[in-house]
């Protein structure tokens, strides 16, 4: 009697589909709808650092350029990386070392890598799902002229992750066709809109109302940006940028993975953040102000500018209908119902590439034995991790149903999920770095100063973020004090897991694991851990 053939993953991916998945993270506009409101809000003291949004946006963009070109390098020198990662390249980086000094760091690495970037790779989904949700909820007030409150936003929440989940489950080529048609129809619609509020400015320069810069150059560098405010903008903006990475995981589906891996990296990010984000956040903050947005707070106080679009569940969507109205024959609700549609459209391929994306780690993780047997498994039709992908399901619709009640605990799960985002870049800068130190190969600019500067710009998002908790004040405070709490209680669960785990009890962190005499022999766990490849 043979033995029952194991699963694997499948090598269907080429550069187009690998490149289009990362993009589908960073969803080609979505995110101007999205976190528009929340960029807004944010204040330093009494003061709003609304106007350091293009900058901060750029500062995040360099620190993703050169965190990508780290990741890039690092998947070139490790392509049996499988859907291990950055994970995989923690160990694997320790493992190549001669020094048995340095081969003991090896698991220590990459559960810190591993566990850390479930807080990116796990609340990022459910940031998606509390999205859509909001968005659905402005269709509906639109629409009905009925504001949806917290419970049904919540029902519609889980219902979305629910869906996106059973998609998922049946796995990523069908999610790949979905990225590439919702890519095309949000560049396009969203590059529309851009030059819609770009016209509306040029040809309204006197608009009763005002705007909130005098000039595009303010944009760019007026208004007196300060670096911290900078700095606190692109703890959000990075959210934005995020997904270029996740092509090193998807190792395992690709066809050409030493080849593809490092183009995708590059190339998602560039097209993404480089050229379209850079764009419609130019527009949209050419336009913002008293000409284009109005609203009426919780205390019956009439705000404009980014002060409106502080307290609107849409403000991109208001501003469209302002312009609209005034420049296309009175159509801006019709328009702004189709652009709502779109970003609808985009946040559907984002959260299915965020739960195909966010279980590779956690996979290659279980089949290490460093997390539960049951995010290990992999569907015998459709080769994907289902195990992972239903219990990732779950989580994205608690942290949609927390992100859905108010502005305040989305930035929460926000800065929370980004606090993980750096600290895992920041490590991997780091483990480029120590990776390349002792390589022939080794660059003094790409292998150097590149990744070096990653992991200052990593570590200044972090202090940043610190920064934010002690000195801000108000909401903005105390928003980023519970993120932080968020990820300590998840740090602590980390450490409380490994001493606990019962599949790995009496192994040390710090000592050789063995991998070394095993790499022949067991190709499927060592070549690649958890990579399910052979």
């Amino acid at each position: 009697m043979t033995d029952a053939p194991v699963a694997e993953m499948k090598r269907s991916l080429t550069l187009t589909g690998i490149t289009v998945n990362a993009m589908a993270l960073i969803a080609p506009g979505a995110f101007l709808w999205t976190t528009f409101q929340v960029q807004a809000a944010q204040t330093h003291g009494a003061a709003s650092t609304a106007p350091d949004m293009w900058t901060g946006l750029l500062f995040s963009l360099v620190l993703a350029l050169l965190t990508a070109y780290s990741y890039a390098e690092l998947a070139r020198i490790y392509p049996d990386a499988g859907a291990g990662s950055s994970y995989y390249f923690a160990e694997a980086t320790f493992l190549d070392k001669e020094k048995l000094q340095h081969q003991r760091l090896a698991r220590a690495a990459k559960l810190s890598v591993g566990w850390i970037s479930h807080l990116y790779y796990w609340i990022y989904p459910g940031i998606m799902v509390a999205f859509t949700a909001t968005l659905f909820g402005y269709i509906y007030l639109t629409v009905v002229h009925h504001q949806l409150t917290w419970l049904p936003l919540s029902i519609v929440a889980v219902a979305f992750a629910a869906l996106s989940g059973a998609i998922a489950f049946r796995g990523i080529s069908g999610s790949t066709m979905a990225a590439i048609v919702i890519n095309v129809i949000q560049i396009t619609s969203l590059f529309a809109v851009g030059v819609v509020f770009i016209i509306f400015r040029v040809t309204h320069p006197h608009a009763a109302g005002g705007f909130e810069v005098p000039n595009a150059g303010h944009v760019f560098w007026g208004g007196g940006h300060s670096l911290i405010n900078v700095i606190y903008q692109s703890t959000i903006a990075i959210l934005l940028l995020v997904g270029f990475e996740s092509v090193t995981a998807l190792g395992a589906e690709a066809l050409r993975p030493e080849k593809d891996i490092k183009k995708a990296v590059l190339l998602s990010l560039i097209i993404q953040g480089g050229i379209c984000y850079l764009f419609e956040y130019f527009a949209a903050n050419f336009a913002v102000g008293g000409a284009s947005i109005a609203s009426v707070d919780a205390a019956g106080h009439t705000l404009t500018g980014y002060a409106a679009a502080g307290v609107s569940g849409a403000p991109i969507g208001d501003m469209i209908k302002t312009v609209g109205d005034s420049m296309l024959g009175s159509t801006g609700t019709t328009l702004a119902l189709i652009m709502a549609a779109t970003v609808l459209l985009a946040l559907i391929g984002t959260t299915l590439a965020c739960l195909n994306v966010g279980v590779r780690v956690t996979y290659a993780m279980a089949k290490d034995g460093e997390m539960p047997g049951v995010l290990g498994l992999l569907h015998g039709n459709f080769a994907t991790p289902h195990g992972g992908i239903a219990v990732l399901t779950a989580v994205s619709a608690l942290f949609g149903i927390y992100g859905v009640k108010s502005i305040n605990t989305l930035t929460q799960i926000t800065l929370a999920s980004n606090t993980g985002t750096f600290i895992v870049y920041g490590i991997t800068c780091l483990i480029a770095l120590v990776s390349f130190a002792s390589r022939h190969d080794k660059h003094y600019l790409k292998h150097r100063i590149v990744p070096g500067l990653g992991l200052l710009m990593n570590v200044a998002e972090l202090g940043g973020i610190v920064y934010l908790a002690v000195k801000a004040g108000g909401d903005s405070s105390k928003n980023a004090f519970i993120a932080l709490a968020m990820v300590g209680v998840w740090i602590v669960a980390g450490m409380v897991w490994v001493a606990v785990n019962p599949r790995m009890r009496g192994k040390p962190v710090l000592g050789i694991p063995g991998f070394k005499e095993s790499l022949v022999a067991e190709p499927v766990v060592v070549a690649a851990p958890g990579s399910g490849m052979d």
